[in-house]
């Protein structure tokens, strides 16, 4: 057969083909877009909402043996040294410009990865199964590292220079985010920056697989069903927000430990390494040291994700009714 015959049989694509192409690319490209605007609305809900039970958390992982008898302690000295709003907030502003990215990229990636799923395997309805939840969670963690990484490195940092008793005269080593960034790479280049690097994306991939698997879980025990096709009816607000505080408890409670070695890695000074910080934390306190802060974590962890997940699906609604109604 010649080249000439191969090309006359070649199926080229008819213009109805083609135009159906296009529209199949631009709504995959449309729902991307929107994942992202609205993960970055659901990031800023859980900084405002759940930002001083973090602070809580980190400063009891990363404080010494003694400086805390637990939550409330780090609460009433933190607020005696540094102020209510000062206080509770320290290090708000590396999550607020960090978070949104974050939480987009992570809403993102989950839907690029159920996307992924759908063209791998087979969906009814689409209805993903728990599994195929579970593998679309841990793909959203990959690219949300790049972001989350050098964010919480910064975050840390800060939450804990308050920590510090300071002689009269003297100033935070710290001014803010920025001054974070350029003394970290000062010191020690980019790695500096991008330290815990390998420990977030070992606490993110698997606490990202229970977060949306639970999250969907709950919420389609909980969303009232259409009695005639068996499919998911109109979306329950209650539900989304219980579904979120669920979700954020079934992601913390696995990971929690690495956490602690994340929070260890990204504080200390020097050049730390992985084993050498979990061995130092073992050697402070057994299995146990590995918890410190697991309460406010977890009281954290039902306000924020509910807000998280309350405000990225009424972005979804609000741009849904922007966009669509005009279609329908």
């Amino acid at each position: 057969m010649t080249l000439k015959d191969t090309v006359k049989d070649a199926h080229l694509p008819s213009p109805q083909e083609i135009k159906e192409d296009v529209v199949a690319a631009s709504k995959s490209s449309l729902q991307s877009l929107r994942a992202l605007v609205a993960g970055g609305v659901g990031g800023v809900c859980a900084v405002v909402v759940g930002h001083p039970f973090d602070l809580v958390k980190v400063r009891l992982q990363t404080a010494e043996k003694g400086v805390y008898s637990g939550a409330m302690d780090v609460v009433r000295k933190t607020i005696a040294r540094e102020g209510l709003a000062r206080g509770l907030y320290a290090g708000v502003s590396a999550p607020l410009v960090g978070v949104t990215p974050m939480f987009a990229v992570s809403f993102w990636g989950y839907d690029l990865g159920k996307q992924l799923v759908k063209s791998l395997s087979t969906v009814h309805n689409d209805q993903f199964s728990v599994a195929q939840i579970s593998t679309a969670g841990f793909f959203s963690a990959i690219p949300m590292t790049l972001i989350t990484a050098p964010f919480e490195r910064v975050k840390v940092l800060l939450q804990i220079q308050g920590q510090k008793h300071l002689a009269p005269g003297e100033k935070p080593k710290y001014s803010g985010g920025l001054d974070v960034v350029r003394q970290l790479y000062k010191e020690g280049g980019i790695r500096s920056v991008f330290r815990g690097s390998a420990m977030t994306l070992a606490r993110d991939g698997p606490g990202s697989a229970a977060y949306f698997a639970t999250y969907e879980i709950v919420k389609r025990k909980l969303t009232p069903k259409d009695p005639e096709t068996g499919l998911p009816g109109q979306l329950s607000l209650p539900a989304v927000m219980v579904a979120g505080g669920a979700a954020g408890i079934a992601m913390w409670i696995p990971v929690f430990p690495i956490d602690t070695v994340k929070s260890r890695l990204q504080s200390a000074e020097g050049r730390p390494t992985i084993s050498g910080t979990i061995k130092s934390i073992h050697a402070s306190g057994g299995f146990k040291a590995f918890f410190p802060g697991i309460g406010p974590a977890l009281a954290r962890a039902v306000p924020a994700n509910a807000a998280t997940f309350l405000g990225v699906e009424l972005a979804h609604k609000a741009m849904n009714k922007m966009f669509d109604s005009d279609v329908e």
